[in-house]
C-alpha cells in the first residue's frame, strides 16, 4: 500500500504508556466493563470477551508509569494509522456531501494494554472497537501482531482494512443506521437480534471497501497484493472460522459478525461498487 509522504491525520489521541492495569475487586467487574460489554453487544461484539476478564476493574496505571515498551517499528505503525485515518476522512467527507451533510470526524485512540472509553473500561483482548457515546475509534497496535501471527493475516492493507471497518461503524451512527439497529434488537428474539448485528457488521465490511474504492480512485493507494491482504483478513475473523478454530464445530444462529465468505463478499461489494447506497446489507433478503 502506498501511505508514505502523505497527510496524517490530527484526530489521533496517543494515549500508549498511560494504560491501565487491572485491580481485583471481590463482587464483580465494576460498572465501566459492564457498560462496555452492553456496547459490545450493540456492536454484535461478544461482550463474553469483556465481562470474563475475572472480575478485574480497569484502573489508570500509577503516573509515570508505563505498562508496555513501544517496539522499534511501533512509531512508524502510529504513523500509518494516522495517514488512513485521513484517508477515511477524505473519502467520508466527499461522500456525506454528495448527501447534502457534514461529515463529523471521529477521534482514534492508540492505547497500550487497556483503556478508558466514554462506553466503559476494555482491555486490549477485546480487539479494536468503537464507542458511539464519544466518537472514538480505540485500538493497541499490539492487535495488528495478532492479526498477522494468529489469524494468519499479515500486510499494511489488511491493517487498513481494519481501520476502515471501525470508521465504518462511525459512519452508521452518524447515518442513524445503528440506532434504529439496536431499537430493533430489543424487540426481536436472540436469533433475529444476531442476524441483525450480522448484518451491521457486513455493512461496516462494506463501507471499507466503499473508502477502498474512494482512496484508490484519488490517490493510487494500491499495490499489487494488497486487495488479496484485505480480503484475507475479512475471511481470517468471520464468525464460522473463528468458532472452528475456537471449539471446533460452528453454529450460525450465535453469528453476529458474518461468515468468513459474507465478510469478503460485502467488502468486495463495496470495494467495486464505491457507493453508500451499495452498502444496503438491511435491503437484501439474503446477505
Amino acid at each position: 500500500m502506498r501511505w508514505e509522504g502523505r497527510r496524517r491525520s490530527q484526530n489521533v489521541e496517543d494515549r500508549r504508556g498511560r494504560g491501565m492495569r487491572v485491580a481485583r475487586k471481590a463482587g464483580g467487574g465494576g460498572i465501566g466493563v459492564i457498560v462496555l460489554a452492553l456496547v459490545a453487544m450493540y456492536f454484535g461484539v461478544d461482550p463474553n470477551i469483556i465481562l470474563n476478564q475475572g472480575g478485574g476493574m480497569l484502573s489508570p496505571a500509577p503516573s509515570g508509569q508505563s505498562t508496555q515498551r513501544r517496539s522499534p517499528g511501533e512509531d512508524k505503525l502510529a504513523n500509518f494509522v494516522a495517514v488512513v485515518l485521513a484517508d477515511t476522512e477524505d473519502t467520508w467527507h466527499e461522500l456525506f456531501a454528495e448527501l447534502n451533510s457534514r461529515y463529523q470526524e471521529p477521534k482514534l485512540v492508540l492505547f497500550s494494554g487497556a483503556v478508558q472509553s466514554a462506553c466503559g473500561s476494555a482491555s486490549a483482548a477485546m480487539g479494536p472497537f468503537y464507542c458511539p457515546a464519544d466518537k472514538k475509534v480505540y485500538i493497541d497496535l499490539s492487535f495488528y501482531e495478532d492479526l498477522r501471527k494468529r489469524h494468519q493475516a499479515p500486510g499494511d492493507f489488511a491493517q487498513a482494512y481494519v481501520i476502515a471497518h471501525e470508521v465504518g461503524h462511525h459512519v452508521q451512527n452518524l447515518l442513524g443506521i445503528s440506532g434504529k439497529v439496536q431499537k430493533a434488537k430489543q424487540r426481536t428474539s436472540e436469533k433475529q437480534a444476531n442476524a441483525l448485528s450480522v448484518r451491521l457488521e457486513l455493512q461496516a465490511d462494506c463501507f471499507s471497501g466503499v473508502w477502498a474504492n474512494h482512496a484508490n480512485r484519488t490517490k493510487q493507494i494500491l499495490e499489487q497484493g494488497d486487495v488479496e491482504e484485505a480480503l484475507n483478513a475479512a475471511s481470517a475473523i468471520g464468525d464460522d472460522r473463528l468458532q472452528k478454530q475456537g471449539r471446533g464445530y460452528v453454529t450460525p444462529d450465535s453469528f453476529t459478525h458474518g461468515s468468513s465468505a459474507q465478510r469478503v463478499k460485502w467488502f468486495k461489494r463495496g470495494l467495486q461498487k464505491g457507493s453508500i447506497q451499495a452498502c444496503n446489507t438491511f435491503g437484501v433478503d439474503k446477505v
